[in-house]
């Protein structure tokens, strides 16, 4: 990777400046010492930049149409007159750690537009549906002006909570049929969502997709509200006919509007960050236990009993983070 000083990337931000912004997305994947450093000193100088847009977390099934959408939707508020970065989330080989990075060629019209930013990043085995540094690509983003920040996940499943976790907007894409009406109405996604778009919707299963809207309000009436006086909209269309995206804009908009009015929009943003402050305390733990000699030597061991099965493995982290903190 070219080296930029921080200062140079930071004033790259700040303007805009797409290579430099992607020099600084690469900067916060990497797992170089050296480069995780300057990470950290960059991210430190633009959190006074950050915490303007719209984070926007986007799901669902594969085959659901979610880049379709994203491209649609981000042209959409492209004429709104935002400044829109897409977070592509490509799932990784838990071979090799590769990914296929396809997003940004599915997204080719938005991709040309000067307002528009997309960073397809392999999520490196790791769950919740989110890229490790999706938070602090985010960030990056925020600083750079953008207003809308658009973050696809690889799929939809009981391991991808956590874009919930980092999003003011929980979107959930549906089809009809292929077996995905059940999948719809899990209860664990639907306590997550704030807007469901059902997806690919025209003149030819127009009734099926009403049918299954009402299925929807139905499970959703039996749930409790997430946010005060919202009721979750079910809205219909094609995104690769461009066919009521401006009602999903108009709710995103609105729903968010109501969390700055009742207080809750900064108040989730600080219970998320702390969630990410938690995550980083267990994996830098993780990794200085790694890196002194007679801990590692103790991880190994009880590690070993757990996986030889001579003991039950909550047992034995229990005792080997016992035997770490000497209690």
């Amino acid at each position: 990777m070219e080296n930029f000083s921080t200062e140079k990337l930071i004033e790259g931000i700040r303007a805009g400046d797409k290579r430099m912004l992607g020099k600084a997305i690469t900067l916060v994947e990497s797992k170089k010492a050296e480069h995780r450093d300057q990470a950290e000193k960059l991210l430190k100088e633009i959190m006074p930049h950050t915490g303007n847009s719209v984070r926007i977390g986007i799901t669902g099934v594969p085959g659901v149409g979610k880049s379709t959408f994203i491209e649609s939707f981000g042209k959409l508020a492209l004429a709104h007159g935002k400044k829109v970065a897409v977070l592509a989330v490509d799932p990784s080989s838990t071979v090799n750690k590769g990914s296929i990075l396809g997003d940004k060629t599915r997204m080719e019209e938005l991709a040309k537009e000067p307002n528009a930013f997309i960073r397809p990043s392999p999520t490196s085995g790791f769950l919740g549906g989110i890229a490790n540094a999706t938070f602090e690509t985010m960030l990056i983003c925020e600083a750079a002006g953008y207003d809308f920040i658009l973050i696809e996940t690889v799929g939809v499943g009981q391991s991808e909570v956590l874009v919930s976790d980092i999003s003011d907007v929980f979107l959930y894409l549906k089809i009809i049929g292929g077996g995905d009406e059940l999948q719809g109405i899990k209860r664990g996604i639907m306590e997550m969502v704030d807007v469901i778009f059902i997806n690919k919707v025209d003149d030819d299963n127009m009734l099926k997709a009403k049918a299954t809207k009402v299925e929807l309000q139905r499970a959703l009436h039996f749930l409790p509200p997430k946010e005060k006086d919202w009721k979750i909209p079910v809205l219909l269309g094609s995104a690769l006919n461009q066919t009521g995206l401006d009602g999903v804009y108009e709710k995103i908009i609105e729903f968010v509007q109501l969390k700055k009015e009742h207080g809750t929009f900064e108040q989730i943003r600080s219970v998320q960050a702390e969630k990410r402050f938690d995550y980083w305390v267990q994996q830098l733990i993780l990794q200085k236990t790694r890196e002194d000699r007679s801990a590692e030597n103790l991880y190994t061991i009880y590690k070993k009993n757990a996986s030889d099965l001579k003991a039950n493995p909550v047992s034995e982290a229990k005792n080997f983070v016992a035997q770490l903190f000497g209690r």
